[in-house]
C-alpha cells in the first residue's frame, strides 16, 4: 500500500474544505491526525475512506477495503435505523436491525466477530436492536464492524471516546497486536491517548497540512505537542496579581490617541499627517515594508523617540510634554521585541523569567511573593511547560525563549501589550507557537493587542483592526 493525496482538494457538501493536501503513507507507517476542533481532522480521514468531492488534485492507492469508525458513519447507521419507525409507509412499527446484523453486513469473518463481541463484552446485546442502544454500545458495534470486516487500512476517528477504562485498555491491546498486518490512521485530539505503535503525526489546521512528523523527532513531537495544547487546551490566561497592580486608567478616555502626527528626518518624512485612535480592548495589527515607519511609530508611544514631544500625543490619560515620565507610561504597556530577546540573555529559571516581568527587570532581583510564583506557574502551564520551571532560559530553544517573553510581558496584564515582529527570526512550528499564544491572549484578556508584522494578510483570530503604513 502506498497512499498518494497530490495537492488535492476536496469540498464536503459546501460545509468544510481541505485545501492543497499532500500526504503520503506507505504499509508501514501508522499515523495520527490532529489538530483544534474544526482544523478538518474527521475531513482528512473520511478522504480515505473515499467520502468528499475531488475538487482538484489526485488521491491514488487507496486499498478496496478500508475499515472506517466515526461519529459520522456512526450517525448514518442510527439515522437510516431510524426511517424504519416511518408509520407512512411501513403498516407496523419496525423492531429495528439486530446487533448481529449490523456486525457482518455479509462480508466478515463470522468466528472474528465472536471473539470481538466477547473482548467488548457484547454478547448480552447481540440481539437488541441496533437503535436502543446507548451511545456507547453503539460505539463498540462500529468498532467490531470494522476490526471483524479484516481490512487492508484502518481508519478510526476518535476511537476511544465514550469507552470506559476496561475497553479502552483491552482495544489498545488489540490495536497494538495488528500493528504488522494492517495499517492504521487514528483521529485524535489528545495527545496522552497516541497510541505507543504510532510511527508518525499529521498537524491540521483550517483544511490544511500543516506538519507531517516522525515520532521519533523528539524536539518536532515537544513543538507539536505545545502547539495543540495552546490551541486545544481550557486553561484561561491567568489573573493579575492585585497586590502589584497597575493603576487604573479612565476607561472613558481611550488607550492611545496620536492627532495629525509627523516624523521626519531633515526632509524626508517618514509619517506624515497620521492620525490614529487605539481604544481599550481593540487588538490591531500593524504593517508596513522596511522603512515605512513602524519602529518609528511604536516609539512614539513608548515615549522613546525624540520627537513625541513635538506632536499631539495622548497616551494612557498624559497629554505628552506635559512632565510625566517615561516610567509614567511604561507601566501600562507590555514589550516584546526581537532586541529584547538578545538583551535577556540571564540563566535564570522559567519561573523567574515570568516573575520578572511584574518588575519589568531582565533577570529576577526581588524575592518573589506566593501569589507571585503561583501566577508564573499557571503562565507555564499554560505554555505547556510546566516541567521546566526551574530550566535555565538561556537553554531554551529561540521559539520557546519568545514564549516566555511574551508570557513575562502579560503577567501584569497591561492595558496594551506590543509585539514587535514576535514571530521574526522563528521557524513555521514555532510561528505558529506564537501565534496560538496571542489568540489565547485576544480571546481571555482585557489587554489591548498591537501586533507588528510585513504581512498585513497574516490574520490572527481576534485581531480585527488594521493599520498599514507605506513607505514614503
Amino acid at each position: 500500500m502506498n497512499i498518494c493525496l497530490d495537492n488535492l482538494t476536496v469540498n464536503f457538501d459546501d460545509r468544510f474544505q481541505l485545501d492543497e493536501i499532500n500526504w503520503q503513507l506507505d504499509d508501514s507507517q501508522h499515523w495520527v491526525i490532529t489538530g483544534a476542533n474544526g482544523s478538518g481532522k474527521s475531513a482528512l480521514a473520511a478522504v480515505l475512506a473515499g467520502i468528499g468531492e475531488h475538487i482538484s488534485g489526485t488521491l491514488s492507492g487507496v486499498p478496496a477495503k478500508v475499515g472506517i469508525v466515526s461519529f459520522e458513519a456512526q450517525a448514518e447507521l442510527i439515522e437510516a435505523e431510524l426511517k424504519k419507525d416511518d408509520a407512512d409507509i411501513m403498516d407496523v412499527i419496525s423492531a429495528g436491525t439486530p446487533v448481529y446484523e449490523i456486525l457482518n453486513p455479509g462480508n466478515s469473518n463470522q468466528q472474528l466477530i465472536d471473539e470481538l463481541v466477547e473482548k467488548f463484552s457484547m454478547q448480552s446485546l447481540v440481539n437488541r436492536a441496533f437503535r436502543k442502544l446507548s451511545t456507547g454500545e453503539s460505539r463498540k458495534v462500529m468498532l467490531i464492524r470494522a476490526l471483524a470486516s479484516e481490512p487492508d487500512l484502518l481508519v478510526l476517528d476518535e476511537p476511544f471516546d465514550g469507552l470506559d477504562a476496561y475497553t479502552l485498555e483491552m482495544l489498545q491491546e488489540y490495536l497494538t497486536s495488528l500493528v504488522e498486518t494492517v495499517p492504521m490512521v487514528l483521529v485524535l485530539n489528545r495527545f496522552d491517548e497516541f497510541p505507543e505503535f504510532i510511527t508518525h503525526i499529521a498537524y491540521i489546521d483550517d483544511g490544511r497540512l500543516q506538519h507531517q512528523i516522525d515520532r521519533n523527532d523528539s524536539k518536532a513531537y515537544n513543538e507539536l505537542y505545545q502547539l495543540l495544547h495552546l490551541k486545544t487546551t481550557d486553561l484561561q490566561v491567568p489573573a493579575a496579581d492585585p497586590e502589584t497592580a497597575i493603576p487604573r486608567l479612565d476607561p472613558a478616555q481611550p488607550l492611545v490617541h496620536l492627532n495629525n502626527i509627523d516624523i521626519k528626518y531633515d526632509d524626508h518624512k517618514i509619517i506624515d499627517s497620521l492620525n490614529w485612535t487605539i481604544e481599550r480592548n481593540q487588538h490591531w495589527q500593524l504593517s508596513g515594508p522596511n522603512g515605512s515607519g513602524k519602529t518609528c511609530l511604536l516609539s512614539l508611544i513608548t515615549g522613546d523617540h525624540p520627537q513625541c514631544y513635538v506632536n499631539d500625543i495622548f497616551v494612557f490619560g498624559f497629554q505628552r510634554g506635559n512632565g510625566e515620565s517615561i516610567w509614567q507610561i511604561k507601566q501600562f504597556i507590555g514589550y516584546v521585541s526581537t532586541a529584547l530577546q538578545w538583551e535577556y540573555k540571564v540563566g535564570t529559571g522559567l519561573r523567574n523569567v515570568i516573575i520578572s516581568g511584574f518588575y519589568d527587570s531582565i533577570g529576577l532581583y526581588t524575592k518573589a511573593t506566593d501569589r507571585q510564583k503561583k501566577i508564573a506557574d499557571e503562565w507555564l502551564a499554560l505554555l505547556g511547560m510546566s516541567n521546566r520551571a526551574d530550566v535555565p532560559f538561556n537553554k531554551l530553544s529561540y521559539g520557546d525563549q519568545r514564549l516566555l517573553l511574551i508570557a513575562r510581558a502579560m503577567v501584569k496584564h497591561p492595558p496594551l501589550l506590543i509585539l514587535d515582529e514576535p514571530c521574526l527570526g522563528l521557524d513555521d512550528m514555532n510561528r505558529q507557537l506564537v501565534l496560538a499564544l496571542i489568540e489565547k491572549i485576544c480571546a481571555g484578556s482585557e489587554t489591548s493587542v498591537l501586533y507588528v508584522n510585513h504581512h498585513p494578510e497574516d490574520q490572527i483570530k481576534g485581531i480585527d483592526n488594521y493599520l498599514a503604513l507605506e513607505k514614503k
